[in-house]
């Protein structure tokens, strides 16, 4: 929900903003939470964390939407190495910080048996603005996603490689999926969470743009049109960073495990990186219809990894490790030049064998038919440095 990670990219002409190796591009992410009771499973107040983090969550956790949400924000990042450092440390600490308060900590899409009807809001103007302009798709605004950052200095280019990477967010959805569950209820849905965001008008994927220009023409009629209540509150799947010089994916649900938020940073940033190349070779964006591209991440929230998505640009559906193989080998050169192939390949490879957590939380129902085992798999897997590691 926050408008950017506050750490993720440097601030404009810092030497921070200068990779140790050429070609690298930085990387920050930003997790949500959902923070629980260790023993009745209801979801609880996020304020004594915060406290315990410092202040209001110290430099890198802050408050979110729903009092029992919380959010964590990473440093500038060179490496994958690096960015996994950092959300182990941030996860620890939040791990820790709750068992002291009695809680446990929570990352998936939707909270399984939460239910919107019983939890309220963190008093917050820019927070009050949602909850008064948009009425019953606030009150069930209880969700929790991962967003990426990737360093792009020029403005006028970050847009144009959000033009290139929309055919490729639904395949980062169908890998992130992680909220088949919505008020104590199945919903037929690996990525409800997804279908949550799809009814606001100010999200989903973005329209093609001209240039940044284009970019804040269509943004400031949103915000004097009262859409949004500022920039940050134009929530498309990916956008130009709003603080920063970056480019934001937002598409990714909650990442269960670390492996699969590494995983979502590993495909963005190369998927930038891919675009740059394209955009320095003068090669033509893709071309994808906007009622496929559509489409095809409807189909990636209902259906996940299990059965065939719709690839936007070809136009056809095919099965999702078909989906899964076309986006590695997309991005197989900047990944290779990074350092990051055996990494973010294996990784993909992992979620398709085990599955995402969406299908790994059914497995967990189907086996037992409660809903409190599968937050306690949740729990666990929050917790885990590797995927079922």
């Amino acid at each position: 929900m926050s408008t950017d990670a506050v750490t993720a990219a440097p601030t404009p002409g810092e030497d921070a903003g200068r990779s140790p190796v050429d070609g690298l591009l930085s990387m920050g992410v930003e997790e949500e939470f959902f923070v629980a009771d260790a023993h009745s499973h209801r979801v609880a107040d996020s304020g004594p964390l915060l406290d315990a983090l410092g202040g209001d969550g110290g430099e890198h956790f802050s408050a979110e939407i729903r009092p029992c949400m919380i959010e964590s924000r990473t440093g500038i990042c060179w490496s994958l190495a690096a960015l996994r450092a950092e959300l182990r440390d941030h996860r620890e600490a939040l791990i820790g910080v709750a068992a002291e308060a009695g809680a446990v900590v929570v990352a998936s899409g939707t909270y399984p048996s939460a239910d919107w009807r019983q939890v309220g809001f963190t008093p917050r103007p820019r927070f009050d603005h949602l909850v008064n302009a948009y009425a019953r798709l606030a009150d069930e605004l209880l969700i929790c996603g991962c967003h990426v950052h990737v360093g792009v200095e020029d403005r006028d280019t970050a847009v144009e490689v959000m033009n290139r990477v929309r055919p490729w967010l639904p395949i980062l959805s169908a890998l992130s999926a992680s909220s088949p569950f919505w008020a104590g209820e199945a919903t037929g849905y690996a990525s409800y969470r997804s279908t949550i965001w799809a009814r606001w008008p100010m999200a989903g994927t973005p329209p093609t743009l001209a240039s940044y220009a284009d970019h804040q023409n269509r943004v400031r009629r949103l915000v004097s049109t009262r859409t949004s209540a500022d920039a940050g509150q134009v929530f498309w799947d990916v956008r130009p960073g709003t603080r920063y010089h970056t480019v934001e994916f937002r598409i990714a649900d909650a990442c269960t495990t670390i492996d699969e938020a590494v995983l979502q940073a590993g495909l963005s940033r190369a998927l930038v990186h891919q675009s740059l190349r394209e955009i320095d070779r003068g090669a033509p964006a893709p071309v994808a219809p906007a009622e496929l591209l559509h489409a095809a991440k409807w189909r990636a929230a209902r259906y996940g990894l299990d059965g065939k998505l719709i690839d936007p640009v070809a136009g056809e559906l095919v099965p999702a490790p078909v989906y899964v193989n076309r986006l590695l080998a997309h991005v197989r050169e900047p990944l290779l030049e990074a350092g990051d192939w055996a990494e973010v390949s294996g990784l993909a490879r992992a979620v398709l064998r085990w599955r995402n957590s969406a299908e790994r939380q059914r497995r967990t129902f189907a086996g037992s038919g409660e809903l409190g085992d599968v937050v306690d798999q949740l729990v666990t897997e929050t917790a885990a440095a590797e995927l079922l590691g």
